[in-house]
């Protein structure tokens, strides 16, 4: 006779009270053999157990206190007389969940098992109340039109996410909440409104508002959930920047309309990891960070000059997914992760060396190099020559504009430029 297969349910029960863990919920953890979980959710799932009845065998059943994946599916490999065994987790089993992960995990493993001729084995997940819908509720707003950002255990950006949307949601764990106050500050972001809750759904729940300035360390101890409104986001639909709209100093920058075209060339993804070697002003390095809030650039520059320029304008235009880098290439790139695509704005006549690193991190990376002077074209020649570049594609651009000349308008050439671009994974054919 055939064994009654095993279920494995991810419990979602949401902040941690037994009064938000849903009702499919309950059912689950007083009908399951087993329960794993965090000491926190097992202490809520035996008060769940403990309200069917002082009598209820639920209350002594066995429990693990674990919470790493790996740990978890050991054990349930390990003990095949638990058949029915509920694994809990906080808020949302959808939401920034470890739900995900360790689904994933379970049903390789038992898939394995099961291709052996063994045991079925069902996974289900259970919803539950994430803190990001527990908040807005109490703040009385929606959630649906807000940005999503989890600071759980990451180095993530959010200022860029918030300078754009009217609501951004912020997860946190890992990245002190003061930190957070004090970027926004950083970013010249006093305007905003934070509501911060600590101990959700708990009795001692604390829900503040306020400004960054005028929230205190102590009012941002033990918080998890914050929501940031911004009365003025970012409206603009497009990530060019006008030059006049840059702090400039007297360093040089890539023009506007040359921009435009070495952007477009780059072919940005959403999820882009770009070196802006030669930044300048940062003028390219901003634009690559509005094209994406998942975008991160790497802004190398050797000129001290420059790079104060560089914080500056990253701080203007609210880009935090611009790291500035200080150093010359190639030495200073051997440290960053590898790049998906690279702006070659100034190389300094080591534009061999600098794509050899390049293509040492990342051989399908997407290459785009502005060029003025004739030599640097004749490097970027050479490097096709030996391989560094493939199948380049040189685009030359001539830009006038026009200037008053007493009641006469006359137009004034730039220097022109040339706009190399090569690589990337869909190029291995050329480009068309």
């Amino acid at each position: 006779m055939c064994k009654m297969e095993r279920e494995i349910f991810l419990v979602g029960i949401g902040m941690g009270t037994e009064e938000g863990v849903t009702v499919q919920a309950r059912r689950i953890i007083r009908a399951s053999s087993c329960l794993i979980g965090a000491q926190r959710m097992l202490d809520c799932a035996q008060r769940v157990c403990a309200d069917a009845g002082k009598d209820s065998a639920d209350a002594q059943k066995p429990m693990l206190a674990e919470y790493r994946p790996d740990e978890i599916v050991s054990y349930i490999e390990q003990h095949p007389e638990y058949r029915r065994i509920a694994v809990l987790l906080s808020g949302d089993t959808g939401f920034y969940s470890g739900a995900k992960r360790l689904a994933e995990q379970l049903t390789e493993r038992f898939r394995k098992i099961q291709d052996k001729g063994a045991e079925q084995c069902r996974i289900e997940l259970i919803p539950g109340i994430s803190s990001v819908v527990y908040l807005a509720a109490k703040l009385n707003t929606s959630w649906e039109d807000a940005a999503l950002v989890s600071l759980h255990g990451k180095d993530a950006d959010f200022i860029q996410t918030v300078h754009w949307n009217r609501k951004t949601f912020l997860l946190l764990g890992g990245q002190g909440v003061m930190s957070v106050r004090k970027r926004l500050l950083d970013y010249r972001m006093d305007h905003v409104t934070v509501h911060a809750g600590s101990r959700l759904s708990y009795e001692d729940e604390r829900i503040i508002s306020g400004k960054p300035s005028q929230i205190s360390e102590e009012d941002l101890k033990g918080l998890c959930t914050v929501l940031i409104e911004n009365p003025c986001p970012e409206r603009s639909a497009c990530a060019h920047v006008s030059d006049e709209d840059f702090i400039r100093g007297n360093v040089p920058m890539t023009k506007e309309e040359v921009r435009a075209v070495s952007i477009a060339r780059l072919r940005l993804t959403e999820d882009a990891v770009v070196w802006d070697v030669g930044a300048g002003t940062g003028s390219v390095s901003v634009e690559a960070a509005r094209s994406g809030d998942r975008i991160r650039v790497y802004a190398v520059e050797k000129n001290p000059d420059a790079v104060e320029l560089i914080r500056e304008n990253r701080k203007k235009f609210r880009t935090d997914g611009i790291r500035v880098i200080s150093g010359r290439a190639p030495e200073a790139l051997g440290r960053l992760e590898a790049p998906t695509h690279v702006f070659i704005g100034g190389s300094s006549g080591n534009l061999r060396e600098i794509l050899i690193c390049v293509l040492e991190k990342n051989r399908d990376a997407r290459i785009v190099i502005n060029a003025i002077s004739l030599e640097t074209v004749k490097e970027v020649m050479e490097a096709a020559e030996s391989g560094l570049l493939r199948h380049p594609q040189i685009t030359q651009v001539s830009v006038a504009r026009s200037r008053e000349l007493g009641r006469y308008h006359m137009m004034t050439g730039q220097n022109p430029v040339y706009i190399i671009s090569a690589g990337g994974a869909e190029d291995e054919r050329g480009e068309a």
